[in-house]
Order: structure tokens, then C-alpha cells, then sequence
């Protein structure tokens, strides 16, 4: 009897030390998979040039292909007054003919792409491994002996202008350009990337020169090298290949005058000489700095009012009406967008829009506001964290705004109402929006007697001044 006794404690004993070992394997496999989102990012191998050009290497065995982004960390806001477009016409320069994108295409299985924003000039490269020192010689040609000859300029000058005219031609495009003009005037913000006809058109060969000498140097980008290529065989086609590009006698930092305080008026343009029945709000708001931990919560915020617009509109077509946050290096827009073929319903949207800033600035958000826009704002993060392109464009990003290695989603998850309507309150409170309707002037006037107000007649507004004629 007592060796039956004996032997049934032992298979509880067992039992239990199973269930607890279970369990323990169970919590730690939850704490060691990542939730989507996550910062798990692997950290690149980190190796300067003597020039001063900044590598970050990472080695993915797996991938048949090779990445190569470089980032120039001066972007479009260094564009002269009434140039606008210079540093994005550079970098069509670059690679000026389309056979060479067809070539990384068609031949190495990859893509060639270049990017300007207000902050940078972004050069992505992409093909097949085993392709990897003529894909470096291809960014060496373009970077040390960059095509800026009378003929290449005027060339490309003539086809940037061509889509210049293509997207200002539309009126939504008109819009968004003359509310961030209205919002900034003639700080960096407040002008076009890409440029209009009227500034590219002044833009001269020895200004892109210019442009190069100062801004396309190696002390002043990141290159990411990240795909099957060997440390020692990426580092030694780079010295060899990149080494020779010089660096820059001095540095350029973003010290901008800054921007005057915005006019309240509403900016009336006349869309009736195009024959359009449509009709075009914008209202924004300066927004934060992408290097502002308050930057998320201004993501939330843009969800937030985009679904109080749309519940308030009763649209039936949500691509109508749109809310986004931008951030840059020093500072960001809150815009607020909607097209509708009514007066009415364009006064009434730039009346519910305001609305909904000043409640935002007021009252806190509710619980599910608030999870409503961190749903949409955690499906809206890279699906795939750690794909080559993903991972390169997080690692410059930190290496130009500094950000830290917090992961995105635990950002946004950690933010509470409060932490909303604090941020809501530091953008809205003062109630400087720029207000832009373009429509049928005369019933826009007769719906909003009393919006004070000021009249153009051009769908697009002008560009910056022309710079003053040289001296001799």
C-alpha cells in the first residue's frame, strides 16, 4: 500500500513539474516574439571612408540581390528664392537617360530611383548581386563626373517643367500649393520640391553646378550597402570606386529665417475661366519636426480629424476628403484637403473643419477616437519591418533626424488622450490656419459674407519672386 501511495505522488510530482515547465516555455517564447511593428531591426556594421562618406553595411546571405541607398542630407529646402527645383533637376542629372533605369531593370533584375524631399536627395540602387562593382561604378560615374552639360540641363530642364505644368494644371494640385505658400510664404516649406515652370525655367547650368560643388559631397551622405555581397568585397569595390569622391570645404546647416506668422484671411481662387463646377478647401497648420517625439501623436491627430470630417460631410466618396501630418527636419504641415462640386459644401466643410481643430485644441478625444487612429496608424507601418528597403530607409532616417531605436508602434500604443490633446492644443490652439477655396469666387463670397478674404484669379499661384538681375 505504501509503494502504491508512493508511486502516485511521484506521477503527480511529475505532472506538475511538466505543466510548470510548459508554462514557463510558453511565456518565454511570448516575450521573445516580436509583436508586429516591433523595433527588432538588426543594427548594420558601421565603417567611414577617409573622405568622410558614412557606410552602413548589412550582409542578408539569402537574397539573391544587393542594396544600395545613399542619401545626400540636403534636400529641396536649399533651393535658391525663385529656383525651386534645383536640387531635384540635379538629381534627374544623375542618371539623366532612361536606359540606364532600363539597364537595372531589364539586365540586373533591380530598379534605379532617385528621390528629393525637403531634407534630402535619395539615390536607391538595386540588382543582382553578383553585379555588385558595376552597380557601385554606376553611382561613382554619377557622382563624380555627373553629366551637367548645356545640352543635359536643357534637356531635363524642359522635361521637369513639362510635369510641372501637368500638376499645377489640376486644380487639387493648385490647392495644396498655394495653402503651403499661404502657411510658410517664402520659407523652405512654403515652395515646391520638384520645382514650377516659371523657377525652372530660370534655373541655369552653372546654379546646378553650384548645387553639386556645395551639397553632393562625401561628408555629407549615408551610403547603405545591404544584400549577399561579402564585408571585405563591399568595403574594397567602395574604396576603390568611392574614395575618390571629395569632400566638401565647408558645411551648409539649415539655418533658414524663420517663417511670419500666418494670414487668417481665406485665399479665394477663380476656377470659373478653366470651365470646372469642382471645387477645392485646404486648411492648415504648421505642423511638428520630425525629430519632435510630439510627431506621432500628430499622425493620431490627422486620423482622428479625418474621421470627425467624414462623419460631420456625410461623403459617400472618402477619397474626397483627406487629413495628414508631414513632419521634416524643422518643422511639418497639418493639411486638411476635400474636393466637392457644391459652394455650400465647400463653405461647410471649411466651417466644420476649423470646428473640429478647436474642439481637438478643447476637449480631449475619446477612448475610441483614440484606438480607431492607432489601429489605422499601426496598419499603416511597413508590413515587413525587415526587408532590405525598409531597414535601409530606418537606418537613415536615424542617422539624418537622430531618432531613437523605439520601435513605431510601441510609440503610438504608449500614447494616452491626454498626450493627443496636449500636442492638439500646442497646434491649433492659436487658430493660425491658412484657409485656401478655389471654386466659383462670386458664390463662395455670397455663402461666407463675412470671412475676410483675398482674390486670385490664377488656379496656380505665382512662384517665388525672380532673384534680383546679377551685377556685372
Amino acid at each position: 500500500m505504501k509503494n502504491c501511495i508512493s508511486i502516485e505522488v511521484n506521477k503527480r510530482t511529475q505532472t506538475f513539474d511538466l505543466s510548470l515547465a510548459l508554462l514557463l516555455s510558453l511565456c518565454l517564447l511570448a516575450f521573445a516574439t516580436p509583436l508586429r511593428g516591433q523595433s527588432i531591426s538588426p543594427e548594420p556594421r558601421r565603417t567611414p571612408l577617409l573622405n568622410g562618406l558614412n557606410v552602413l553595411y548589412y550582409q542578408q546571405p539569402s537574397s539573391p540581390n544587393v542594396l544600395l541607398k545613399l542619401r545626400i542630407q540636403s534636400g529641396a529646402s536649399f533651393d535658391l528664392a525663385g529656383k525651386e527645383g534645383t536640387i531635384a533637376l540635379l538629381g534627374d542629372a544623375l542618371f539623366p537617360d532612361e536606359t540606364t533605369r532600363e539597364y537595372f531593370t531589364d539586365e540586373l533584375g533591380g530598379r534605379l530611383e532617385v528621390e528629393t524631399t525637403y531634407d534630402s536627395l535619395t539615390v536607391t540602387l538595386e540588382g543582382k548581386a553578383s553585379e555588385y562593382e558595376r552597380i557601385v561604378e554606376s553611382l561613382r560615374n554619377a557622382l563624380l563626373n555627373t553629366p551637367l552639360s548645356a545640352e543635359v540641363v536643357a534637356r531635363l530642364r524642359e522635361r521637369r517643367a513639362k510635369a510641372a505644368q501637368e500638376r499645377d494644371a489640376t486644380f487639387s494640385g493648385a490647392a495644396d500649393r498655394a495653402a503651403l505658400h499661404r502657411l510658410f510664404g517664402a520659407y523652405p516649406y512654403g515652395r515646391s520640391v520638384t520645382g514650377t515652370a516659371e523657377s525652372l525655367a530660370r534655373i541655369e547650368r552653372a546654379d546646378l553646378m553650384l548645387a553639386r560643388e556645395r551639397f553632393l559631397n562625401s561628408d555629407n551622405a549615408t551610403l547603405v550597402v545591404s544584400g549577399n555581397v561579402e564585408y571585405n568585397r563591399a568595403m574594397r569595390v567602395l574604396r576603390q570606386l568611392l574614395g575618390a569622391w571629395r569632400k566638401g570645404d565647408r558645411t551648409f546647416p539649415p539655418t533658414f529665417r524663420q517663417p511670419e506668422k500666418v494670414d487668417k484671411r481665406t485665399l479665394f481662387i477663380d476656377l470659373t475661366a478653366s470651365g470646372s463646377s469642382a471645387y477645392e478647401v485646404r486648411l492648415a497648420a504648421r505642423g511638428v519636426a520630425r525629430t519632435e517625439a510630439d510627431r506621432t501623436a500628430a499622425r493620431l491627430l490627422a486620423f482622428i480629424a479625418r474621421a470627425r470630417w467624414l462623419k460631420a460631410s456625410g461623403a459617400t466618396n472618402e477619397d474626397s476628403i483627406n487629413v495628414h501630418h508631414d513632419g521634416f527636419a524643422l518643422g511639418g504641415v497639418f493639411m486638411m484637403s476635400a474636393t466637392v462640386n457644391e459652394a455650400a459644401t465647400a463653405a461647410r466643410a471649411l466651417q466644420t473643419a476649423r470646428e473640429i481643430l478647436r474642439t481637438l485644441a478643447t476637449a480631449p478625444v475619446s477612448a475610441t477616437e483614440l484606438a480607431q487612429a492607432k489601429a489605422s496608424a499601426t496598419a499603416g507601418l511597413a508590413s515587413d519591418p525587415n526587408t532590405a528597403d525598409a531597414l535601409a530607409l530606418f537606418w537613415l532616417d536615424r542617422e539624418m533626424y537622430k531618432i531613437t531605436s523605439v520601435d513605431e508602434s510601441r510609440l503610438i500604443n504608449n500614447l494616452s488622450i491626454s498626450d493627443v490633446q496636449r500636442v492638439a492644443s500646442k497646434l491649433f490652439l492659436n487658430g493660425e490656419f491658412a484657409v485656401v477655396a478655389a471654386g466659383d469666387i462670386k458664390q463662395l463670397r455670397t455663402l461666407m459674407p463675412f470671412e475676410a478674404y483675398l482674390e486670385s484669379n490664377h488656379a496656380s499661384p505665382s512662384s517665388s519672386p525672380p532673384p534680383p538681375p546679377r551685377r556685372p
